[in-house]
């Protein structure tokens, strides 16, 4: 599939909420770099920071992190190619110590340690995994979706970057909000 039809596919597929045939339930599309550095900017990530990307793909996002930023990072994906390519170019990048990469999938990944979490998702799966964030998730951890919301979840801030749409949450501190967000979300 080119990258041309790919991307067609995958807007009609937020469209329909369901993923394109034929592939897998997420398909690895590239996230451009200056996109991958908004996202890292706008999250406020710094040495401070654990990055968990969800779907990490070549794991750009973790190791942009670790390399530029001073964070850490966890890089989760269930093709176990693109984790092996992601842990080559972290040792590549000499970030290979700060960073990790999962064979895993995602919704079984413990987040208790992030403080950011990259998602490039789609929305109906960022809507399944809604209450996971909030549930496991601290509060005032962030989360940054790169194309695709979270339903009623009100973000904090919405950015586009050369026709790419950035959502930007923070894990509410009150837990009557999280709670509620958590039911909406189910």
């Amino acid at each position: 599939m080119t990258l041309v039809a790919l991307v067609a596919a995958l807007a009609a597929a937020q469209l329909a909420e369901t993923p394109p045939s034929g592939g897998p339930e997420v398909p690895f599309v590239t996230t451009p770099l200056e996109v991958v550095d908004e996202m890292l900017r706008l999250a406020g990530v710094g040495p401070g920071d654990v990055v968990y990307d969800l779907g990490c793909g070549d794991g750009r996002i973790v190791i942009r992190a670790a390399r530029d930023r001073g964070a850490h990072g966890v890089g989760v994906d269930v093709d176990g190619r693109l984790v092996a390519e992601a842990r080559e170019a972290a040792a590549r990048a000499g970030v290979a110590d700060r960073v990790e990469f999962r064979e895993q999938d995602l919704f079984g990944v413990d987040l208790r340690h992030a403080t950011v979490v990259t998602l490039y998702l789609f929305r109906r799966l960022n809507l399944q995994l809604r209450p996971k964030l909030l549930a496991e998730l601290r509060p005032g951890a962030r989360v940054v979706s790169h194309q695709f919301d979270m339903g009623d979840w009100k973000p904090d801030r919405i950015i586009d970057v050369g026709g790419h749409r950035l959502y930007l949450w923070t894990v509410p501190a009150d837990p009557a909000r999280r709670r509620a967000l958590e039911a909406a979300g189910r």
